[in-house]
């Protein structure tokens, strides 16, 4: 049986709302729009108008949609469904964005922060289909984490479950999460950019010149380029890479250890240079890690690609 449902991203720059169907274990998305991110007031009146815009095309209404998911960043209480002052939303200081929208729409609505939406939609329809005890992380602009436990997602008392970024990792290294040597610090675009810019500038005083490094200046450098450069062979972002990768593997182990998953789900700059970083971070995981954890956990990249944001909010719905 097909279930209508529809999907809110709320980020910092941009917005979106997604109108799927699912059945089963499978979600076919079937339209979506989107808006830049203004001021919150502007902001929820163009989400209702979307969803309206939505809704009108394609029939729906409350007695045939199942629920509206959204995902956005927190901190916010999912069970109260308040967002509560997200640094990249301003303006966002305790708005109960699912009350908002239930009054409005009559359906029944649910939110997760992005990290626990992207958890289940990795999970429900992505790589981790099938599995019991995973967990998914960003590796995107920052380190984020959402857990998947005895079949279902786990949030903690307050929502904070699964910070992982801010587990310190070094006494020293890149600042992640407010927190120098962070995990976050280590495995993240941020991160990665402190990396190259530490080591670039080691270079440029030493009169060596880095061929990737923008005119001259550290301070353009940024996570893509280090990519780049380490794909097609540089000796210096390489490096780099395996700086990043080895504290993946570091942090991962305390992963295994203390959770013992059967699968660990990692996205953006890992699912785009897995090649680049998995040997190295494969090395510390079989020195760390507990053997009998280690055997039965794997880590892979994630599956839904670009498109995660839109699954992440509709996996909301679904599991509403």
């Amino acid at each position: 049986m097909k279930e209508n449902i529809i999907g809110v991203d709320i980020g910092g720059t941009k917005c979106a709302v997604t109108y799927g169907q699912q059945e089963g274990n499978r979600v076919t998305i079937l339209d979506k729009e989107c808006f830049r991110t203004s001021d919150v007031t502007q902001t929820i009146e163009q989400l209702k108008t979307c969803i309206r815009n939505v809704m009108g095309r394609h029939g729906l209404e409350a007695g045939n949609t199942r629920a509206i998911g959204i995902s956005c960043g927190g901190p916010l209480d999912s069970r109260t469904g308040v967002v509560m002052s997200p640094p990249n939303l301003p303006g966002w200081d305790n708005i109960p964005i699912v009350g908002i929208f239930e009054k409005e729409f009559g359906i029944r609505t649910a939110i997760h922060n992005d990290a626990n939406a992207c958890a289940l939609a990795e999970w429900q329809f992505g790589a981790g289909a099938g599995t019991r005890n995973m967990i998914f992380l960003t590796f995107g602009t920052g380190l984020g984490a959402g857990l998947i436990l005895d079949g279902r997602i786990y949030t903690g008392t307050n929502d904070n479950a699964g910070e992982l970024g801010h587990i310190r990792l070094s006494d020293f290294g890149p600042v992640g999460y407010g927190k120098c040597g962070s995990f976050e610090g280590f495995c993240s675009g941020g991160g990665i950019r402190q990396l190259a810019q530490f080591a670039v500038k080691e270079r440029l005083q030493m009169g060596e010149k880095v061929a990737w490094c923008p005119e001259g200046d550290p301070d353009r450098i940024d996570a893509r380029l280090v990519a780049q450069a380490a794909a097609e062979g540089d000796a210096l972002a390489l490096e780099i890479y395996r700086t990043s990768a080895r504290y993946l593997g570091r942090g991962l182990s305390i992963v295994i250890d203390l959770i013992n998953p059967e699968m660990i789900v990692i996205g953006s700059i890992y699912a785009r240079n897995e090649s680049l970083i998995k040997p190295y971070m494969e090395e510390v995981i079989a020195r760390e890690a507990l053997s009998h954890a280690r055997r039965v956990c794997r880590v892979v990249p994630a599956a839904l690609g670009e498109a995660i944001g839109d699954y992440a909010a509709l996996s909301v719905a679904a599991n509403a």
